[in-house]
This record gives C-alpha cells, structure tokens and sequence, in this order.
C-alpha cells in the first residue's frame, strides 16, 4: 500500500530514484530546501511499502485577491512506478492543501491588510493580514492600504 505523506529533509539523501529519470527536471539543493523551509506543505511524496520513495510533489501558494492560487513547481513519479495513478493522487493532495490554505485565514477572520514588497528574502512579495481584535469595534486596524509598502519602512515596524 501506498503511503502519502510530508516531504522531509532527509529525503533528499533518498529520491535520486526518481530524478535520475531523463523525464524529470532536477533542481539544487538549496532549492529543494527553499521549498521545504516556504512551503513545506506544498512538498509531498509517495512511498512504496519497502520505504523508496516512488515520486513526490513540490509547490507553492502565490498570488494577491482572487488570483491567489496554488503553484506545481514539479510533480514526478519514478518510472517503476507510473501508472498507477500516482501524480493524480499527488495533485490531489496539493489541490486540497491549497484550498486549506486559501480558505483558512478567512474562515477566521483574517484580511489581506497591504502587500508588503520582496519580503521573503528580498525577492517574494508577503502578505500582511489582520483581524481586529473585540476592543476595535469599528474595525479600522483592518481598513486595507491601497499601496505596497516595503520592509525597511519604519511605517511597517510601529503599525
């Protein structure tokens, strides 16, 4: 059977199985940890009952407002084990991560207050949300800016 679950550090010492395949796109390892330091539920794998690693999915959330959206960074299975539906189940698990995600912060409350520019390490625009808070009635700490702002601002740091 099966096994679907979380990406880990330590599985990058273990799929050379899969990306060795001429079909699949490789990447560095300090990419491979970026998405495992950003977006670690965006990072799955299948593995066999023997413990290989049969293929796995990596991804990330991007986007502002209604474009919000999930990204497939790569999606792999290794060529012993294709068809099998294995990439459908993979796609399945980061179609649901991403509505999860998408849809948690305004299940509880929370708004997109200001973009805040190149936040993730200079070079990934954040998201600053808020929720007000009971003693802001009139819910003025969640009014969204209409302009970015920038990391440095000392607006950003005293808001």
């Amino acid at each position: 059977m099966t096994t679907s679950r979380r990406f880990l550090c330590e599985d990058l010492l273990r799929f050379t199985n899969v990306n060795l395949d001429h079909l699949t796109e490789t990447f560095n390892m300090p990419f491979y940890l970026t998405y495992l330091a950003r977006w670690p539920d965006y990072f799955h794998l299948a593995e066999s009952p023997s413990g290989r690693i049969m293929g796995y999915i990596m991804g990330k959330v991007e986007g502002q407002g209604e474009s919000w959206h999930g990204h497939v960074t790569a999606v792999t299975v290794a060529p012993h084990y294709r068809r099998q539906q294995l990439a459908n189940k993979l796609m399945g698990i980061l179609e649901e991560v991403t509505e999860k995600t998408c849809t948690m912060y305004e299940k509880l409350g929370y708004v997109i207050y200001r973009r805040v520019l190149r936040y993730y390490s200079g070079e990934e625009d954040g998201l600053d949300m808020r929720k007000a808070m009971p003693r802001d009635v009139e819910k003025k700490s969640i009014i969204p800016l209409k302009r970015a702002v920038t990391p440095d601002l000392e607006e950003l740091k005293y808001d």
